[in-house]
């Protein structure tokens, strides 16, 4: 019987999992190694790292540091999430284990644009793909850059990207736009591209990256699409636990779920999907988890 269990082996987790080993708690994470941090090539946000820093490095660095205090990590991931009497049952594809609590630092998984996996992974680690606006809009400043997708949610994005840029073009990866008046209105009158799909191909060459339509082609720096992600909350709706319209976890001021003994940190539960987001989640949600089991039974040495 683990104290805590941590499901996740991004920022939010491992940071968790540091918090807890120094609180003295028996703590064991699964990392499936599927991370959103894993691909970013640069982080700039984050403070203490002014050249940046790769978010596959920050994750070594994290898993290093956890190695000090001999915290287990076990590289795979979990099937399913049981609650018992006491505590919880985590099934793994190598067996199960049980702790008094559990962490879910699970995340999302982005919806990418369609072309082949390898040349989409090539382009984002060249920053000819991009995810996050708020993470890296900087870097593209007066740069012509791209959104695909449709919707209000384009739309946001677009105009978000207008304040680093006057070059700025929505490609709708379908015929339909899915736009209101409104907003195409705000389009043309912030001089955005508006151009409708559906997009025939996607080609990253060494410093641009092409996008092919039915009635055209762009070359831009770099492209950012604006298609939505999944979150990964299957587990908390397999015990119980309150989900949010979009799916994610529920949860308090302390990063309780609606679960006695579930937690959740990250980019799994609503807010800024930021690193230095995830790590103050994360050291929020392990102190309550000590703070929690000190209280059903109080830790002394």
């Amino acid at each position: 019987m683990r104290d805590c269990i941590i499901i996740g082996g991004g920022p939010a987790g491992l940071t968790a999992a540091v918090y807890l080993a120094r609180y003295h708690l028996s703590t064991t994470v699964f990392d499936d190694h599927s991370s959103r941090a894993a691909t970013i090539p640069v982080s700039h946000n984050l403070a203490g790292f002014p050249e940046g820093i790769s978010g596959r490095e920050l994750l070594a660095r994290m898993r290093t540091q956890l190695q000090r205090y001999k915290v287990q990590i076990r590289s795979e991931g979990v099937r399913k999430l049981q609650q018992e009497h006491v505590g919880f049952r985590v099934v793994s594809s190598r067996g199960s284990m049980r702790a008094r609590t559990v962490l879910l630092a699970t995340g999302v998984t982005d919806r990418k644009p369609p072309m082949l996996a390898e040349r989409h992974d090539e382009a984002v680690a060249r920053g000819l793909i991009r995810y996050c606006p708020v993470c890296d809009g900087f870097e593209v400043t007066d740069k012509r850059v791209a959104v695909i997708g449709c919707g209000s949610r384009a739309f946001a994005e677009a105009l978000f990207l207008r304040s680093y840029t006057t070059h700025v073009t929505i490609i709708t990866p379908q015929e339909e736009h899915e736009l209101s008046e409104i907003e195409v209105n705000g389009l043309r009158d912030l001089r955005i591209g508006l151009q409708q799909g559906p997009i025939k191909s996607i080609d990253p060459e060494r410093d641009t990256i092409t996008i092919a339509t039915a009635s055209s082609i762009g070359v831009f720096s770099s492209i950012y699409p604006a298609l939505g992600s999944d979150v990964r909350s299957e587990l908390a709706a397999m015990v119980g636990a309150e989900l949010s319209e979009n799916g994610c976890v529920i949860v308090d001021s302390h990063q309780r779920s609606t679960l006695p003994g579930l937690y959740a940190a990250g980019d799994v539960v609503i807010g800024l999907d930021q690193i230095g987001t995830a790590m103050g989640q994360a050291g929020i949600a392990a102190t309550a988890i000590r703070n929690d089991l000190n209280e059903a039974s109080p830790l002394a040495r």
